[in-house]
């Protein structure tokens, strides 16, 4: 008999109607291959028995699948358990302040490219630099009094010479005066976490005027 493939062990003539291994969904599981052993160890021809030694090592393959799945099972609900962990943690961040780890904005062949700038302060004045992968100033932007806040900037890719800069990563950060006269700096990829949007399993932060998602983020920290 071929245990790996039966739903219903079919009793020998003269066996009990409670010896009888019935499954009604078809699955068979490390209990049910015991009790069919046990039944086929009790009814078998004495003149050409069973190998027992096929079934005991089915029942041990058996188990340890059992085991694993139940191991796989288990991971599962941890896994799921620190993914929404992971999602409250987001929403906490709500209201503190989120670097990305760099001040980069790329701008291409013939385009302009906007950025965002967090100021903490209000704005007397000052200027926005716009420097290349060496440290040389490529633009600089004035900046007039502004509020203490988010701003959006647009650079159309001209250098100081009335030249096109070339395509590429440049780095943005600000030098100002804020409302009482002190120096202040600030830069690209600072800003204040505004609101969680969750896709599916993914958390995203509203950083300024755009949505990053959680694993972009380096570092969230209380403003």
């Amino acid at each position: 008999m071929d245990v790996t493939t039966a739903t219903r062990a079919t009793p020998t003539i003269g066996a009990k109607k409670e010896d009888t291994v019935f499954n009604p969904k078809g699955v068979l599981g490390k209990d049910d291959f015991l009790k069919l052993l046990v039944t086929e160890l009790q009814y078998q021809d004495p003149t050409d028995p069973m190998d027992t030694e096929k079934i005991l090592n089915q029942t041990s393959q058996l188990a340890t699948l059992e085991a694993q799945t139940n191991t796989n099972k288990t991971m599962k609900k941890i896994a799921d358990v620190f993914q929404s962990s992971s999602q409250f943690a987001a929403i906490g961040a709500i209201g503190k302040m989120a670097d990305l780890g760099n001040d980069d904005v790329r701008l291409d062949e013939d385009g302009r490219v906007s950025f965002d700038i967090y100021f903490p302060d209000s704005v007397r004045n000052g200027t926005v630099e716009i420097t290349d992968s060496s440290g040389r100033v490529v633009k600089t932007l004035p900046l007039s009094s502004l509020e203490k806040g988010v701003h959006t900037f647009t650079w159309d890719g001209g250098t100081a010479g009335g030249e096109r800069a070339e395509a590429g990563v440049y780095h943005v950060s600000a030098h100002y005066l804020d409302g009482s006269g002190e120096q202040k700096k600030s830069r690209v990829g600072i800003y204040p976490v505004e609101s969680v949007r969750f896709d599916g399993s993914e958390a995203s932060l509203k950083l300024g005027s755009h949505y990053v998602p959680l694993a972009q983020i380096k570092e969230i920290y209380e403003g």
